[in-house]
């Protein structure tokens, strides 16, 4: 079954819409049109009555809704509706709390590092209130904004892309169709997530012929007929718009 994306220009790209209940990545630099994207997605199905959730590990939520309510999407509306949720899973640590603890802490006082890290999001700790979200309001469509601020419990490279495999799995069995946005500058150096998924595409934000152009690029789409060519992408008051090959 596919789901469309109420993204103009999108869905003729991909055979009618995303297939559902699948992982998809986001990829591109700030200010490439990841955040209107998200949004644009879930407002597209609440509007169709499926619930869609915007969990934000980075930037405060209600920032996200002011920003998006700029746009004709109804934003407002569907909140009240309670049809478009928003979750904010960063940290809750305050910029100068352990400045603050510091001051109470001997020589002879050891710290674990689990008092400072645990506040940091880590897969497990972002899946769980996810699943939490999905199970209480019948969650159809979800958005993770960003998988880049996840925070691992290891240092160790190869344990990180097991957890972040393990993440993505779990994501897999929600039954949401769901869009991990990802910070990336470089379009050649793939993450751990980008092959997990079941779809990986890249928002473009350059300097074209002395102009900043966006533009949007399908690398990897499971199950579904494509090509990689760049399309140029436009704002518009419904929010993002895909136009014509970037010639």
């Amino acid at each position: 079954m596919r789901i469309p994306t109420g993204i103009e220009g999108f869905d003729e790209l991909v055979q009618g819409g995303l297939l559902s209940e699948r992982v998809y990545v986001l990829s591109g630099p700030p200010g490439s049109g990841k955040t209107t994207f998200g949004v644009q997605f879930l407002a597209s199905g609440a509007a169709e009555g499926e619930v869609g959730l915007y969990c934000t590990l980075l930037e405060c939520p209600q920032n996200i809704i002011d920003d998006m309510s700029n746009f004709s999407m109804n934003i407002p509306a569907l909140i009240k509706a309670q049809k478009l949720l928003f979750a904010d899973l960063g940290p809750r640590m305050e910029y100068g709390y352990m400045d603050e603890v510091n001051e109470f802490i001997t020589p002879d006082y050891n710290v674990g590092r689990t008092s400072i890290e645990s506040e940091a999001p880590s897969p497990s700790m972002v899946f769980k209130e996810i699943a939490a979200y999905v199970s209480e309001y019948d969650v159809k469509r979800l958005v993770i904004d960003s998988v880049s601020a996840i925070r691992f419990t290891t240092n160790d490279f190869s344990l990180q892309e097991k957890e972040m495999s393990r993440f993505v799995r779990n994501l897999k069995k929600l039954g949401c169709t769901t869009v991990l946005l990802s910070e990336m500058t470089d379009p050649t150096a793939y993450s751990t997530e980008q092959f997990a998924a079941h779809g990986v595409i890249f928002m473009h934000n350059f300097l074209y012929d002395k102009t900043m152009t966006r533009a949007i690029q399908l690398i990897k789409m499971r199950g579904t007929r494509h090509d990689c060519n760049m399309r140029s992408v436009s704002f518009s008051e419904n929010g993002l718009k895909v136009e014509g090959y970037l010639e």
